[in-house]
């Protein structure tokens, strides 16, 4: 399993703008080949910075989201808002002390 965290900071006026297109894709990513959930993480101090937090069975399928149409319409949408260059983390698990999984 891969996890997949990305840091998107947007401009204050466009996070709204944001959180309201994200309503509308959430589960076509959710929901996407070899993706085994997705959450939208928001920072509590700066409220126009987000993270995306998702598990993918494989790189591959990762891969294969990231050529995916999917992806190329909503990142052409989102990239436009960015405040700053998003920031990207591939990681696999190395322990998980949460007491259930959510």
């Amino acid at each position: 399993m891969v996890i997949r965290i990305v840091k998107l900071h947007f401009q204050e006026e466009k996070i709204q703008e944001f959180l309201t297109f994200f309503d509308t894709i959430k589960y076509d990513v959710a929901n996407f080949e070899g993706c085994q959930g997705m959450k939208l993480l928001k920072d509590l101090h700066h409220p126009n910075i987000v993270f995306t937090y998702s598990h993918w069975r494989s790189e591959e399928a990762l891969e294969n989201y990231r050529t995916s149409e999917t992806f190329t319409e909503i990142w052409s949408k989102i990239k436009p808002w960015f405040a700053e260059r998003a920031e990207a983390w591939s990681a696999e698990e190395y322990f998980n002390g949460f007491k259930i999984n959510s």
